[in-house]
């Protein structure tokens, strides 16, 4: 008989950000931010905590009826803080999980579908790492070091992360690639195998990682597999004061 798997929702939350500080107590439509994060990701994750090193963030979870854990402040990544968030959860909650999905606190319409693809991934138990990218919407997105693109092989794998425009169109102007190739831009939604996460959290940073600061790019040089899937879904994360009133405004 195949084990059902046990997932949880990890929802690094930090209120220290350089381009918004206190982000995730930001009001959308009389609800904080991380509390329309973590009730979208309850929709299609049983269990749910919230990965904070502030206590205001904690209290807020804890008046609207959500779990958290305190997490250390010098994490430098937020996989760093979701692997310490499940060794605590499992504690708190008294049982081991199978799979963590590591949602950004910035996203507050993350659709559940997504998060149920990147669950699929894991019906495989080969799978150790999945993430969501969708089909590049502009061409202005092509250029955007913001938007990270991902380029994939025919099983599905990633290959490559780039700030950059991969794959680099030879023999076209630039203006003329986005009618030329269809480019897909990273989501930032993973799921990890539990056995996982403390691996490639003991992993030193690693010469792409640096060079691109993208974390992914680590688990890549070190040979773990990345298996990618691809949603319709807009994803609308919230960077700057600036986002969250276009999104109010939306």
């Amino acid at each position: 008989m195949t084990k059902v798997k046990r997932f949880i929702g990890v929802i690094p939350a930090r209120y220290a950000s350089t381009r918004f500080p206190g982000k995730p107590l930001a009001m959308i439509h009389g609800k904080t931010m991380i509390q329309r994060v973590y009730e979208q990701s309850s929709k299609a994750l049983e269990t749910v905590f919230v990965a904070t090193d502030d206590e205001r963030i904690f209290t807020a979870v804890k008046a609207f009826g959500g779990k958290a854990v305190m997490t250390s402040s010098s994490h430098k990544s937020g996989t760093d803080r979701c692997t310490e968030a499940v060794e605590k959860a499992e504690k708190e909650m008294g049982t081991s999980y199978d799979v963590v999905l590591n949602v950004q606190g910035d996203e507050p319409f993350i659709e559940p579908q997504q998060l149920e693809i990147i669950k699929s991934c894991f019906s495989d138990n080969k799978t150790q790492i999945a993430t969501l990218v969708k089909k590049a919407g502009s061409a202005g997105e092509l250029f955007d070091p913001n938007r990270p693109k991902v380029v994939m092989g025919a099983n599905n794998e990633a290959l490559y992360f780039s700030r950059a425009t991969i794959p680099f169109i030879r023999g076209r102007d630039s203006e003329k690639w986005f009618s030329t190739h269809d480019f897909y831009i990273h989501i930032g939604l993973y799921g990890f195998r539990r056995d996982i996460l403390p691996e490639i959290t003991a992993l030193p940073q690693s010469p792409l990682e640096l060079a691109e600061s993208l974390e992914q790019l680590r688990w890549i040089e070190n040979g773990y597999r990345i298996i990618v899937r691809t949603t319709n879904y807009e994803s609308f994360g919230v960077d700057t004061p600036e986002d969250l009133q276009r999104l109010l405004q939306g």
